[in-house]
């Protein structure tokens, strides 16, 4: 058996992401210095997106917000209106910036997009407009059977998705640098995946890997060695039913 729909991240996986808000991050603790310490800062502002979340979700907008949230109320609201306005022009910068992708994302993605029996799909998680952005400057949304854009990644999410492109959990593997969002929902929904770590990674996505007991996971340490776990993972793959459960991941 082969994996009919190859599915990818995009943001840290298939092009860089969190060094945008890193800097940020460090634009906003200079800021506010005057107020408290890093860990301080970074604390705030780490509540503050996750209160945020349901009302935003993720991406840059929702970060932005959160950050102007912060300064307010670290700043006991003596921040200026200068400043606000600098933290606003933070996040419309992430939005303007360049797509960078990562060596070697557009070989495996040309791959597999001229394999005739398989569909490569992406699926990415953030602002629409964000990521719609980000994706025309890739240059790669032609290498794409299907572009999904979604507010969560959970179980049902992938479960539709792949329903969508007429293929079982157990025909699909998702490849992506995120263990929360990319890897444990679609082993707990039956599919397969390649872990492939970032050099960042947001606090709220960290999950611990010893955690995870699943024959179709595997971490790589770059996305050029993605085809060959791919062919290892297929070789034990079985010819019918499905792959991986709750019970083991």
């Amino acid at each position: 058996m082969t994996y009919k729909l190859i599915a990818f991240d995009g943001d840290d996986t298939l092009w860089h992401n969190e060094p945008l808000f890193r800097d940020a991050h460090i634009r906003l603790r200079e800021m506010l210095s005057h107020y408290g310490d890093a860990d301080t800062v970074n604390d705030r502002l780490y509540q503050a997106e996750l209160a945020n979340l349901s009302i935003y979700g993720y991406g840059i907008t929702g970060f932005t917000l959160s950050m102007i949230e912060t300064a307010i109320e670290l700043s006991d609201k003596k921040i200026s209106a200068a400043e606000i306005h600098e933290l606003a022009e933070i996040g419309k910068s992430m939005l303007r910036a360049p797509t960078r992708l990562i060596e070697g994302a557009e070989d495996v993605l040309r791959h597999y997009a001229a394999h005739p029996d398989r569909k490569v799909v992406l699926i990415t998680k953030g602002d629409l407009i964000a990521q719609q952005l980000k994706i025309e400057r890739s240059g790669l949304e032609s290498l794409f059977a299907g572009v999904e854009i979604v507010s969560e990644k959970d179980p049902l999410t992938y479960r539709n998705i792949f329903g969508r492109y007429g293929v079982e959990p157990s025909e699909a593997v998702m490849i992506g640098n995120s263990l929360k969002s990319d890897i444990l929902p679609v082993l707990a929904c039956g599919g397969s995946a390649i872990h492939i770590p970032y050099e960042i990674t947001w606090v709220h996505e960290m999950v611990d890997q010893t955690e995870i007991d699943n024959d179709h996971f595997v971490t790589v340490e770059s996305i050029a060695a993605v085809p060959e776990s791919i062919e290892k993972l297929e070789e034990d793959l079985p010819a019918y039913g499905t792959v991986g459960s709750m019970e083991n991941v």
